[in-house]
């Protein structure tokens, strides 16, 4: 028996352990917010709280619960219980910070009625923010109040003290004459409170209380020891679950462990695999408990026991259930960058005859071998005919097509067989013969089919990372491509070969002669395959307002078709056409030519670097400065990579240098471009948004692309006054076998061309100014926004002349125009002479034909090019 002073110790700390609880009244209520979805919690707080109902009529309230557990199966939770019950108090060592002390001080407690949660001292501004207490309605309310003699009582005496006995029984308290010393302050409590118990007076074990219907959960949960403990281990998880999620499924063991683990086993395998020890320390003990368990039940094999290696074969074999294991790690092999080394670490099975992707597919191995055994296959392909080697690609492509499905393709272990499906096409695309009848017959085949055979070269070379790996594809290419471009380029050489004779160099009507300059700007006819874009016509010259023309330094045809693709993906609308570019085809030649303000170049006799000249003055276009000049002087603002302008206007805009990444890069321009490709598509987006009607994209000329070099023919620099890779200035008099055409800005000058795809220049991957469909032949789009609208255009005035109806707008006006019609919706219902387009000062006039219209109600609509209605206003026709 304590005395007197040790029990006014525990009265005195526990007077300051319910203080602290007054202070913190509104962080505990808060919990109830938070609770409406810890469903199976919620249940089970009521069911405790329960305990404590009782016929006022015949019987005194319980001054507190008793909560037995003998087996300490419910200890687990505590924590989180005392979180959501502030009555609750556990029988423990003297810890009064966390509600728990022996018998005697949880005895002082009760005597002292001192509730966690005194509401009565709460201020009016602490009780407005909280839910009545004795409220049932909210999930975690203490019971009803009490009904007594004296009506209502206080709310200190709504709250009903819990004690949670941990190690203590029924019996235990029941026979008091046994009861241990340190439970005797209790016992007395089991007949002034009650106890929580089933209704068979059994204690509630956590296996009773899910399957009970009376007073449980009434849930199906098996029954054998192994549930049982995975039960107990994913008790407080367990907690956290919808009761109605639970309701018809059986609990199992397996069903526990893999709630313990998450509910997500596979991905916790993966970890496993992947972190190795580093998993297992960074999981308490009974995770991993329960993920040992798990593992051996449902995949067959034991963590402890077989290891990361074991398991990583398990993997790579990936039969029975470890085919889920292996699908999700397919689905994002990235998350886990270890398991490849692990699963090479193990020993492969023997590779049989048969042995293909789907029985080895899961070793990293199996796929290096393939790799290997392609790379050599490739590499014999350099000493094949083209035809053989087109038939051997075929084969390859059958037999390690399957591979491009594996993991090891995403993981870039596999550029090999990713590169073979391009090199196949490129092979397909390549035995679709070029017409060579004619210049449009081997147009149309190329427009048609023949740049895929360009792009899939590109494509294929973008696949590879590694020296030997470039060795392998450029030798299936140049066993290819390389007499393919040849042969192309013989066709059309020689073509104009035959043509180069004609006495007219200067007739325009000839497919390879330059344009009389009397005819620009036109440059010549449009409808011709050999022309140049033509300029469109505004009211400032070429050009419409509202228009940026768009200037891609080496936009080759395959190059453009990807750009095409990107920018209708992105939502906008294109239209195309191809054109035959400027001889020679370099920069220097092929931009003025592109130009909106070419009327106003010539060629100088003595431009021995092709370079042009403002036909007023004689200065040269070399630098850039003076054709800048005449687009600004013709109306044109000059765009940079990042300025929008005034599209009020019209502009000029250079972006996207993909020439000089081809100068600059070589081969591996193929791995760039797409890149590149996207930059030019995010800044055309940008000018769209900024709110330019359309966009014009022109380019100067293409360009060849030989991994290993493009074959070289000898010029000697003495008979030369300059020279590029496929073109050069011969000096007067110097006569040779070398193809040579006239300048396209003077025809008196004349142009040294390589004959074939070579070059004057040796070691060059990429290179043009020569003839060749690659260089030549050459994309110009037209782009506009699908979903493009004018926004903010308002009619501010209308005024009536009689039948002549003056309309003022102000906003976004260009381009569009006026109509009266009599329903806005119909053009068929126009009541004008003719529509007209809006001036730069935002005005426009329109007339009415029909003076017997005159008084009638109409619409006055303002219209896009397209038709659709930007903006409308009601009107009467004739009035003021």
């Amino acid at each position: 028996m304590l005395g007197f002073q040790f029990l006014r110790t525990f009265m005195d700390t526990t007077c300051c352990c319910a203080q602290r609880n007054r202070s913190t009244k509104v962080w505990i209520n808060s919990a109830y917010a938070g609770i409406i979805t810890m469903i199976l919690l919620e249940h089970f707080i009521r069911s405790i709280r329960s305990a404590s109902a009782y016929n006022p009529e015949i019987q005194v309230a319980p001054v507190c619960i008793l909560w037995p557990d003998p087996e300490r199966q419910w200890k687990s939770i505590i924590p989180m219980l005392q979180q959501n019950m502030p009555e609750l108090y556990v029988l423990g060592d003297y810890a009064p910070e966390r509600r728990m002390g022996p018998a005697i001080w949880l005895r002082c407690v009760l005597t002292s009625h001192l509730s966690p949660i005194l509401l009565s001292q709460a201020t009016p501004s602490d009780l407005s923010s909280l839910p009545r207490l004795a409220d049932a309605s909210p999930p975690l309310s203490p019971p009803p109040k009490r009904e007594g003699k004296g009506g209502d009582v206080s709310c200190e005496d709504e709250m009903t003290f819990v004690f949670y006995l941990p190690g203590v029984s029924r019996q235990d308290l029941r026979a008091v004459e046994t009861c241990p010393d340190h439970l005797k302050p209790l016992a007395e409590l089991q007949y002034r409170g009650v106890i929580w118990s089933q209704i068979s007076a059994k204690d509630w074990t956590v296996l009773a209380w899910l399957k009970s219907e009376q007073g449980g959960l009434g849930l199906d949960v098996a029954q054998d020891k192994d549930t049982k403990n995975a039960m107990l281990l994913a008790l407080p998880v367990l907690l956290d679950e919808d009761k109605s999620l639970l309701e018809g499924k059986r609990l199992d063991k397996d069903y526990f462990l893999s709630l313990l683990l998450g509910g997500d086993l596979v991905r916790n395998i993966l970890l496993w695999l992947d972190e190795g020890e580093a998993f297992k320390a960074s999981r308490d003990v009974h995770a991993w408990k329960a993920f040992v368990e798990v593992c051996k039940s449902k995949f067959g094999f034991n963590p402890m026991e077989d290891g990361v290696l074991k398991a990583s074969a398990k993997l790579a074999n990936h039969e029975g259930p470890w085919q889920s294991v292996w699908e999700r790690f397919c689905e994002a092999p990235k998350r886990y960058p270890h398991i490849p080394s692990q699963i090479r670490k193990c020993q492969m099975p023997q590779i049989g005859l048969f042995t293909n992707e789907i029985s080895a597919g899961g070793w990293p191995q199996w796929n290096e071998a393939q790799e290997k055994s392609l790379r050599r296959d490739l590499l014999s392909l350099f000493s094949m005919t083209a035809r053989d080697a087109i038939k051997k690609l075929k084969l390859l492509e059958n037999q390690h097509c399957g591979r491009r499905q594996l993991v090891w393709a995403e993981l870039g272990e596999s550029s090999l067989a990713c590169a073979l499906e391009h090199l196949a096409k490129m092979a397909a695309y390549s035995c679709e013969n070029l017409n060579g009848a004619s210049l449009d017959g081997i147009l149309d085949t190329y427009q048609t089919s023949g740049w895929r055979v360009d792009d899939e070269v590109l494509q294929a070379l973008s696949c590879i990372e590694s020296v030997d790996d470039y060795e392998a594809v450029t030798a299936a290419i140049r066993a290819v491509y390389l007499p393919w471009l040849e042969n192309g380029t013989s066709i059309l050489q020689s073509l104009a070969s035959d043509l180069s004779s004609l006495p007219q160099l200067a007739d325009a009507s000839h497919p390879l002669s330059p344009p009389d300059l009397s005819s620009l700007p036109r440059l010549a006819d449009a409808s011709h395959p050999l022309s140049p874009p033509p300029m469109r016509e505004g009211k400032g010259g070429n050009g419409l307002i509202g228009e940026v023309i768009l200037f891609i330094d080496g936009l080759r045809l395959d190059a453009g078709k990807r750009l095409a693709e990107q920018l209708e993906k992105r939502g906008f609308t294109v239209s195309e056409r191809h054109y035959w570019n400027p001889l020679p085809s370099i920069t220097a030649t092929g931009k003025p030519a592109v130009s909106p303000v070419a009327e106003q170049i010539m060629g100088d006799e003595n431009a021995t670097d092709f370079e042009p000249s403002v036909k007023s003055t004689g200065q040269s276009l070399k630098g850039g400065y003076h054709l800048k000049k005449l687009l600004m002087d013709a109306g044109y603002q000059i765009l940079d990579s990042k300025n929008t302008g005034d599209i009020q206007g019209k502009a000029w805009c250079e972006f996207g240098n993909i020439d000089s990444e081809g100068h600059h890069r070589g081969w591996k321009l193929a791995k760039y471009l797409d890149f590149i490709l996207s930059e030019i598509v995010e800044r055309i987006s940008g000018l769209f948004d900024a709110g330019w009607k359309r966009i014009q994209i022109v380019t100067d000329h293409g360009w060849l692309l030989l991994p290993g070099g493009l074959p070289k023919t000898e010029l000697p620099t003495c008979l030369t006054e300059c020279k590029w890779g496929r073109c050069a200035s011969l000096k007067p008099g110097i006569q040779n076998d070398i193809l040579t055409v006239p300048w396209y800005w003077n025809p008196n000058v004349e142009v040294a061309l390589a004959n074939g795809i070579s070059c004057f220049k040796s070691g060059l991957d990429y290179a043009h100014g020569g003839l060749s469909l690659q260089e030549c032949v050459v994309p110009c789009y037209i782009v506009e926004s699908k979903t493009a609208t004018i926004s903010h255009v308002d009619i501010t005035d209308v005024k009536w002349r009689g039948l002549r109806c003056d309309v003022a707008v102000d906003g976004e006006y260009c381009g569009l125009n006026v109509d009266i019609r009599t329903h806005a919706g119909d053009a068929g219902t126009s009541v004008v002479m003719g529509i007209k387009p809006f001036k730069s000062s935002g005005k426009a006039s329109v007339v009415v034909e029909d003076d017997g219209l005159e008084g009638g109600a109409a619409v006055i609509v303002v219209i896009d090019n397209a038709g659709n209605i930007i903006a409308q206003i009601d009107t009467v026709i004739g009035g003021k």
